[in-house]
């Protein structure tokens, strides 16, 4: 075998990914709240970039070109919302009553002893987000010397409280509680949850009608009625993390010409150039204060390229999937289409992944509501006729069927999918019927029967 060394020259493609690339992909995939706090971070990090919060108030599109964004002058709206900032009741908070606080306020006003009180309030404090009390007699006497007689007392006090349920320390100790207050009281729904509330759970309704010599109709109404109590009479109070409100990302609008997209600029930060900085570009010197400003100069206008690029992608994206559902922004759900990945990025030009990127934590406010653009994607069943179906489609019908049924001959998933199939020409399993069911939270015929 002949072997030489030698130096030869070979052209090749590779495609790098650079930051600028790895920031470009990143800002795709963020939801509206996640870019936001991304861009925060960067101003902290480049002092050329500014920060000014989105009004969601404002109607009119801000465009991220960046003669636009670098704006140093103090907007309109900026000196406005600076205004209302120094008025006092501006910074009083719109947060529902911490449930301790609640507690708190009516323990003050009992008539009972300082050290009662005193306890009742250390008790409030071990009182959990969901109502229950979660300290127990042996960790409250290492705080205070008493008995379990004085304990059960106090328990008794803070039982007594508003919401109706609050420091009970099991499910049915809660249950009773709401039904001991009820007027007039129901001593047999309370005789039930005391003695056979794992029966009813498990809709062993027989054998307890059996034992309180009753209906079966009796023991569905003592179930109905306990439906309607809270098992968790703490969960209205606030906790520690409010929730987040979702704004759309985009809009569909109907208006003369018919469905038109229109991004929601509002709702991401504006960016401002820096005056110091600004200045420092206008007037260039040779020294490190200049090049500094030149290199974070470029990675602002990067940054605002991508957001734009983001921009442009979400609304070419939610065009193509209007294109597609046309049907569901004029009529509702009921005309959902199937549709997939695919289908979409052949039609904006582009790979997949780019899609599923651009849809995720991404909504639209529509017509018919506010959805995640992954919402708008959904397999499908072939009809007798070759047609397809979307799941949503077939969801809808199951819904129906249900709402429609003889409650006390309920469908089964076999029976359902029967109907489907003779009413509409598409052939769905029992299994997949069983599976729609459970994603739409409807119990099974067993548990949906009435007597």
């Amino acid at each position: 075998m002949n072997m030489e060394m030698g130096l030869f020259q070979q052209q090749a493609m590779k495609l790098v990914m650079t930051q600028e690339l790895r920031q470009a992909i990143s800002l795709l995939q963020y939801s509206t709240l996640e870019l936001s706090e991304y861009l925060e971070e960067q101003a902290l990090e480049n002092p050329m970039m500014e920060i000014e919060e989105p009004s969601h108030a404002m109607k009119e599109d801000i465009s991220y070109q960046m003669p636009v964004m670098w704006n140093d002058e103090p907007s309109e709206v900026q000196e406005q919302e600076e205004e209302q900032a120094s008025s006092p009741f501006d910074r009083i908070k719109d947060d529902r009553q911490r449930l301790a606080d609640y507690l708190v306020q009516q323990i003050r006003f009992l008539s009972c002893s300082e050290q009662e009180k005193q306890m009742l309030m250390h008790m409030a404090g071990n009182v959990g987000d969901s109502g229950y009390l979660e300290g127990t007699y042996e960790d409250m006497k290492r705080v205070f010397s008493i008995s379990e007689t004085e304990y059960e007392d106090c328990v008794a006090m803070l039982q007594a409280l508003e919401p109706a349920g609050i420091g009970a320390r099991s499910l049915k100790e809660c249950l009773l509680l709401q039904l001991e207050r009820q007027v007039p009281r129901n001593h047999f729904a309370e005789w039930v949850v005391e003695n056979h509330i794992e029966e009813l759970a498990a809709r062993k309704w027989k054998k307890v009608a059996k034992q309180a010599d009753v209906t079966l109709q009796d023991i569905q109404q003592v179930y109905d009625d306990i439906q309607k109590l809270d098992p968790y009479p703490g969960s209205s109070f606030a906790v520690a993390e409010p929730p987040a409100h979702v704004y759309p990302d985009v809009y569909v609008e109907q208006d003369k010409e018919g469905l038109v997209v229109r991004l929601n600029n509002d709702s991401l930060p504006r960016i401002r150039m820096n005056r110091q900085y600004r200045h420092l570009l206008e007037n260039p010197a040779e020294d490190e204060a200049t090049e500094y400003a030149k290199k974070k100069y470029k990675q602002l206008v990067w940054l605002l390229k991508s957001i734009d690029q983001r921009q442009q992608t979400i609304r070419n994206i939610t065009e193509a999937i209007v294109k597609f559902q046309r049907e569901f922004f004029e009529f509702g759900p009921s005309a959902l289409k199937p549709l997939t990945l695919k289908d979409v990025a052949n039609e904006a030009d582009v790979h997949e992944s780019t899609v599923s990127r651009t849809t995720t934590q991404k909504y639209v406010q529509t017509p018919q509501g506010l959805f995640e653009l992954k919402y708008f994607f959904t397999a499908g069943l072939n009809s007798g006729s070759g047609e397809q179906t979307s799941t949503s489609v077939i969801k809808s019908m199951l819904e129906k069927l249900v709402e429609e049924e003889d409650k006390r001959k309920p469908l089964s998933d076999q029976k359902i999918a029967d109907y489907i199939k003779g009413d509409h020409d598409i052939a769905v399993s029992r299994r997949a019927v069983a599976k729609y069911r459970n994603e739409l939270n409807i119990p099974s015929s067993s548990k949906r029967k009435r007597y």
